[in-house]
């Protein structure tokens, strides 16, 4: 919580001008909103230089997403609280969101008290969810971490799942395509469409997710 007054200190994060300028001003009687951005890069450089106590953060920037703010602040202390304000109420939106550490997630419909009680809440420590969002992000944290990987793996293909698990275990494209008979390109292209079903914005990211999960197997030829 910021010292510099009892006001929330927030930075909006968006990459729709009028938006911003319309979250500002409704909330310019109870917050300061020190910054703004329209990207993850130009997020991730307000933060560390304004420090707020709270951050609006859009789901659907360009260039990673949301998620990729939220990876970069990932377990660092005295980060913000990030809350997330999106269009969309979509589980694959929300979750994904919620695990990479937003405290909170709010629609765009969400009226100026509300929104207010939320800031405060999320800088307090507290969860907060749009009701409507509320069970099915208990019922996703709630499943066993095998339920919740095999939801999102209904996603992928079975050459996406393919790609994923040889990726997880180390190996370059071009041994993948060797492995699976395909060139190196469209290796790639299947890659990047498991960044993207996934909300993943980096093949480290993508590791990470499949380790956590139990996706990685023991493979004495992964080298």
């Amino acid at each position: 919580m910021s010292e510099r007054s009892g006001r929330p200190i927030v930075v909006i994060v968006d990459d729709h001008h009028l938006f911003r300028a319309g979250v500002r001003a409704e909330l310019a009687a109870a917050c300061d909103v020190v910054g703004e951005a329209a990207s993850p890069a130009e997020a991730i450089a307000v933060i560390g230089a304004v420090s707020p106590d709270v951050v609006l953060l859009d789901v659907h920037l360009p260039d990673g997403g949301g998620l990729a703010v939220l990876e970069a602040f990932r377990g660092i202390a005295g980060a913000p609280a990030f809350l997330a304000l999106s269009v969309s109420d979509a589980a694959e939106d929300v979750v994904p969101m919620v695990r990479a550490g937003a405290r909170g997630y709010v629609t765009k419909t969400i009226d100026t008290p509300a929104l207010l009680d939320a800031i405060v809440r999320v800088r307090q420590g507290e969860p907060y969810f749009s009701p409507r969002l509320a069970a099915f992000v208990l019922q996703a944290f709630s499943a066993p971490a095998e339920e919740q990987a095999d939801d999102e793996l209904d996603q992928l293909t079975p050459r996406e799942r393919e790609v994923l698990h040889h990726l997880a275990r180390g190996y370059a494209y071009k041994r993948i395509a060797a492995r699976l008979g395909i060139s190196p390109r469209t290796v790639e292209t299947h890659v990047g469409s498991v960044l993207r079903k996934l909300q993943l914005s980096s093949r480290h990211e993508l590791s990470h997710w499949a380790a956590s999960r139990g996706l990685v197997e023991h493979d004495d030829d992964a080298r």
